[in-house]
């Protein structure tokens, strides 16, 4: 019995129509994978050192997640030539963590199975973990931490209560302007954006808001008593960025134009059907405000080569 970081141990039952027992495999004593494991169980999630018996068997992760995972087992000629350690293998997109963990791993010019065996783990559970939306338990993020040299917040986001964008500077940035097309794909079709408005005591004002796209206009819900309600019948300025501190790239888009609030009861039951959530302040926020973008630019900081 050989097992990798990750997998699962699965003990079935003696009794015919008995419960079995299942858990995560989150450390190894073995180079080699052999027994004996530590297991966080499913039912308790608590975490015991296991000598499997006779009514154990390993079900491995590549086996266990979608084919994208299974396809990032190297042939035996890519893996002597060691061709894939950086290659995406996934089709999906990466999650916060994993991306963290290869920005680090990078950082420090390590491979993947370099870094997979100082972690005690698959390489393929690594590559899973840097290319699809995981959950690693707190044993692998420790083992992985230790690896790269690194804390287990650090790789968990653990800034995520100060502002965006105090990660260091690309070595070689590149800023570009974006087409209108771009600002458009951007905007996409809801989100969380900041209103810029004057209120009516003259002072310049800037709250975020959750927002829609539709037909072109920005749309957002407010009370008729708040700030950014304030922004009906005049010129506004509307925001909306995306700052990755894990990569240092980030993009933002300014759309300038007149706002008004929408009154027609057709137009307003259709802009609530097609809300894709209510506004994250809660409370009653039944007034519809919409952006007609008359000037719409855009920026992006990337790396120079891309």
């Amino acid at each position: 019995m050989r097992a990798h970081l990750g997998d699962q141990l699965v003990i079935e039952s003696p009794a015919t129509g008995g419960a079995r027992r299942d858990g995560e495999i989150v450390g190894l004593h073995h180079d080699d994978g052999t027994p004996p494991y530590d297991v966080r169980w499913s039912d308790t999630d608590d975490v015991t050192l296991v000598f499997p018996g006779p009514d154990a068997h390993i079900r491995h992760l590549e086996d266990a997640q979608p084919t994208e995972a299974a396809g990032a087992r190297p042939t035996a000629g890519e893996a002597a030539a060691g061709s894939t350690a950086d290659r995406p293998t996934g089709t999906g997109h990466a999650g916060d963590i994993g991306r963290r963990v290869a920005v680090e791993r990078r950082r420090r010019g390590l491979s993947r199975e370099e870094t997979a065996g100082r972690a005690r783990m698959s390489p393929y559970y690594l590559a899973y973990l840097e290319e699809r939306p995981a959950d690693p338990t707190l044993a692998t993020l420790i083992r992985l931490a230790d690896a790269l040299g690194t804390s287990v917040a650090a790789l968990r986001g653990g800034g995520i209560d100060l502002p965006p964008g105090q990660g260091h500077a690309l070595l070689h940035p590149r800023l570009r302007d974006l087409s209108p097309e771009e600002c458009r794909t951007l905007l996409s079709t809801h989100g969380v954006g900041r209103i810029a408005v004057s209120t009516s005591d003259g002072r310049p004002v800037v709250v975020p808001v959750n927002y829609e796209v539709v037909d072109d206009a920005i749309v957002f819900r407010t009370a008729p008593d708040s700030v950014a309600a304030q922004a009906a019948e005049r010129e506004v300025a509307f925001e909306v960025d995306h700052v990755d501190d894990a990569l240092s790239q980030g993009w933002s888009v300014l759309a300038v134009g007149p706002a008004r609030v929408v009154t027609d009861p057709e137009a307003v039951r259709g802009l609530a059907q097609r809300a894709h959530a209510t506004p994250w302040a809660g409370g009653e926020r039944e007034m519809w405000v919409s952006i007609e973008p008359a000037d719409l630019t855009g920026r992006r900081i990337t790396p120079a080569d891309q």
